[in-house]
């Protein structure tokens, strides 16, 4: 259960809907809220017990001569006394174009209990389809314009969603050989504070009609930083019995509270 909260970040799909016009930097690279080089790092909690990590890094992507890619790389493994009773090493790394804000690849390695289980995307915008591979069978499947998978989607809306109350986006990410549509919504503005200090932030509500990654179906909240880089300092959800929380506990740290 514990892992499966970072979703409420990588579930913040973009797409569908919703498709601005970005702000272009002088290399032709939209701006971007997010730099290469940033980790952030979370704790899992669930009835405060501290049940997992998380980490979000930017890696550079550029490797094929493209400086515009990215390479988004998250990972949540279970801590040494939840391991004992339902091990979780998760790995999922998405290929970026920050200059077409879309992904190209996305390689999810699943290990949870005794499933383990290696899901590949590779995305053809171009042609509106994407060509999936589980379990050793491709299948190539029709995609909607400006879909993102379950990384990238966190980093287009970092960059896209308006950190207001009351702005809104109609989403639509690939998942799971479907396509399926989310709902962003800014409630309202609020100071949270961690051992990176304090700052003001965007509480965002998702509303979700699907599982995702580390997460059963069901709404969550995010909370953004209002500043230029739009940090997730925490998120939220409400399970059966109590809530799981991922807060932020190293990385980049967010900016002051506004006075």
């Amino acid at each position: 259960m514990v892992h499966r909260l970072l979703a409420v970040a990588l579930l913040s799909a973009a797409g569908l809907g919703f498709q601005p016009e970005p702000a272009v930097a002088a290399e032709g690279v939209p701006t971007q809220a997010f730099q290469i080089g940033e980790r952030l790092t979370y704790e899992i909690s669930w009835l405060n017990i501290l049940a997992g990590t998380a980490v979000m890094e930017v890696l550079d992507g550029g490797a094929a001569g493209n400086p515009a890619l990215a390479r988004l790389v998250t990972t949540a493994q279970s801590r040494p006394a939840i391991t004992k009773f339902f091990p979780v090493d998760n790995r999922v790394e998405s290929e970026f174009d920050l200059s077409a804000q879309l992904p190209q690849h996305m390689l999810f390695k699943r290990r949870e209990g005794k499933k383990k289980e290696d899901i590949e995307y590779t995305f053809h915008h171009r042609e509106g389809t994407v060509t999936a591979v589980r379990g050793g069978a491709p299948e190539t499947l029709p995609i909607q314009p400006g879909t993102q998978d379950l990384i990238s989607c966190l980093y287009y809306v970092r960059n896209q969603l308006p950190m207001k109350p009351g702005a809104s986006m109609t989403l639509n990410i690939h998942h799971d050989k479907k396509n399926r549509q989310v709902e962003v919504r800014v409630e309202n503005i609020e100071t949270v504070e961690g051992p990176w200090g304090k700052a003001d932030t965007a509480q965002v509500l998702v509303i979700m009609p699907f599982q995702g990654l580390f997460l059963n179906k069901g709404n969550i909240r995010v909370w953004f930083t209002t500043d230029e880089r739009r940090i997730p300092v925490r998120m939220k959800a409400k399970v059966i019995i109590g809530s799981i929380v991922a807060d932020l506990v190293g990385g980049f740290p967010p900016a002051e509270p506004s006075k």
